[in-house]
């Protein structure tokens, strides 16, 4: 995924209200940015650091600016990390019609946001007239506290939880159902759960796997021109509690 334009430097001031941050721009103007991310953003928003926007065009944006990049070391040096939750479903799409991911090869169409379960939306409905339907739920990963090892989530996610219900009905009904973590972190090497954080998630995962739902992660390379889905990771066993972290309720 090309960004369509140059990215914009900026001087994170705060990030408020979720979805909301404040921004110093190289002219000195103090702007108010969309930040397309609800959750903690753990270790990410300390004021002073070095972000990059995106502008958009549409006459209709309250907001024309939206955070796509912060430079921070998470223990590897400094890097690019992609705070923009709304980018890895794109990412994962534009990675199988490539064939950059040979677990999910093979299938003809290729379908977005499709209704399934009880009340939900799958991110990817892949489909294949000889094949079950493969339903593949995305999650972006964005939070480190030691080096090398994403985690996720980075705050309670009782709606993530759902959806992993969800994949596991779809797998019981005759289906395949894959559980996707995009990491827009190019340190990471590995992947574990942030059970500390929701245990509840981390349950409802393990209900998943025991019903026949596959997981995987992948990590991205992040630069100022792009992110593109890169390197699978291992997905490793539950971690020892790591540094305290601020436990929020939000929806991801």
């Amino acid at each position: 995924m090309r960004f369509p334009a140059p990215l914009i430097p900026a001087t994170l001031i705060r990030r408020y209200k979720r979805f909301i941050a404040d921004v110093v721009m190289p002219s000195g103007e103090v702007v108010t940015v969309h930040v397309a991310n609800p959750g903690a953003m753990t270790g990410l928003m300390e004021p002073g650091a070095k972000v990059w926007l995106s502008r958009s065009d549409n006459p209709d944006r309250k907001l024309a600016h939206s955070w796509e990049l912060v430079e921070v070391d998470l223990g590897a040096g400094v890097e690019l990390v992609g705070i923009n939750t709304g980018h890895p479903n794109r990412l994962v799409a534009e990675a199988i019609a490539l064939g950059a991911l040979p677990e999910l090869a093979g299938y003809g169409t290729l379908r977005s946001e499709v209704k399934y379960g009880r009340n939900s939306r799958i991110d990817i409905l892949l489909e294949e007239a000889a094949s079950p339907p493969c339903y593949v739920e995305v999650k972006n990963v964005h939070l480190m506290c030691r080096p090398g090892l994403a985690e996720f989530p980075d705050c309670v996610t009782a709606r993530g939880a759902r959806h992993l219900d969800e994949l596991a009905a779809a797998v019981a009904a005759g289906a395949r159902a894959v559980m996707i973590y995009v990491i827009q972190i190019g340190s990471a090497d590995r992947f574990a759960l942030a059970d500390d954080i929701d245990p509840a998630y981390a349950a409802a995962f393990d209900r998943a796997r025991a019903g026949g739902v596959e997981a995987m992660a992948w990590r991205c390379a992040v630069t100022l021109e792009s992110i593109t889905v890169a390197t699978a990771v291992p997905i490793v066993g539950r971690q020892p509690a790591g540094p305290t972290r601020s436990l929020r309720r939000v929806a991801l």
